[in-house]
């Protein structure tokens, strides 16, 4: 797909990942036309329509990937939707970018595959930590070998909120570790370059005691260790009632390099000669350059006939260590990632 014209995208979801990527389209990325919305709730599809002259708005997301003049769609609904959506936009002949995760399960993971190839349509996945200033400097980093080898890697991934129940439900979003932890599996395969051997977990709930009528947890700590025999903690949680709290550490031979947020969120880089920073301004705010850059580079894809960098190989690979992980946290054994290509 080469375009010389602006691309019309349309928004399938609503809430606030999804008004979130309709005021991105329509005010801070170029070269597209924010044409279409869905949302099952008037109000959440009125308001946007009627703030960024969106000329259709439908309740129904198959209304919005039925428009013939469509190019692609942004999925943004629950992750219980996301594999329907997705195959019925391939179906259609859309480029399709769809929040993480692709589905709930790898046998839903690998349909959502199969139908993307047999339409050859574009796929982008909501990895949107990959197109941050500061993890991308921490890559660069560790890629100039400004570490040494990387020898353990530790992320740290926390709410300021209980979410609702309805949401938290793994039924719908895969629970607290698919939903939550899946950017520190991606993060994790993105900075040191190989994939995971075997997990093992710990989980429990502490504070957000309605969870339990869905059968969720709000804390869980994850242990990795990657083919390339780095050692790995993911630990992630609803119960940061200080803020978003958001950290990833990659420990080397020859150094670290560390990306936190607090009040500003530095870049740090340690070696023998001491240590040097940057600082980068504390934004949804935290993120919000890195959800205009994934956008961006999902329209200049389209637009130069490319394939997006974050495909939905890495949707697959982040989904099983997810998986994995939550398999471990239920059973008390460590899992290892070739169980479950063999079961599935």
């Amino acid at each position: 797909m080469r375009m010389s014209t602006p691309l019309k995208i349309g928004v399938i979801g609503l809430g606030r990942m999804g008004q979130l990527y309709a005021r991105t389209l329509a005010t801070r990325v170029s070269g597209v036309h924010l044409f279409a919305v869905a949302d099952v709730g008037e109000q959440a599809r009125t308001q946007v329509a009627d703030e960024f002259s969106v000329f259709h708005a439908f309740a129904h997301a198959h209304e919005v990937i039925a428009l013939p003049d469509l190019d692609a769609v942004v999925i943004a609904t629950p992750t219980s939707t996301h594999q329907d959506l997705v195959i019925a936009a391939a179906e259609a002949g859309k480029a399709i970018f769809c929040e993480k995760p692709l589905a709930l399960t790898l046998e839903e993971n690998h349909r959502v595959l199969e139908a993307v190839a047999r339409a050859q349509v574009p796929l982008q996945v909501g990895f949107m930590r990959r197109f941050d200033a500061a993890y991308q400097k921490a890559k660069a980093l560790i890629a100039d070998g400004r570490i040494g080898r990387p020898i353990t890697f530790q992320s740290i991934g926390r709410d300021p909120f209980c979410p609702r129940r309805e949401y938290a439900d793994p039924a719908l979003s895969g629970g607290l570790i698919v939903d939550m932890a899946i950017h520190d599996f991606d993060l994790a395969r993105w900075l040191l370059g190989s994939e995971v051997k075997h997990v093992f977990a710990e989980g429990a709930l502490l504070v957000c005691e309605e969870l339990a009528q869905v059968g969720d947890i709000d804390n869980a700590v994850i242990t990795l260790r990657f083919v390339n025999g780095v050692l790995g903690t993911v630990e992630v949680s609803r119960n940061a009632f200080y803020g978003y709290d958001i950290r990833t550490e990659v420990l080397g031979s020859e150094g670290a390099v560390t990306i936190g947020v607090h009040q500003h969120t530095p870049v740090v880089l340690l070696t023998r000669s001491g240590a040097q920073h940057d600082v980068v301004p504390y934004l949804m705010e935290r993120f919000g350059d890195a959800y205009r850059a994934q956008m961006q580079h999902f329209v200049n894809c389209l637009r130069d006939g490319q394939p997006p960098s974050v495909g939905g190989a890495d949707a697959l690979a982040a989904l099983e260590i997810g998986i994995a992980a939550t398999r471990a946290y239920q059973t008390g054994r460590p899992v290892t990632l070739s169980e479950l290509r063999v079961s599935s």
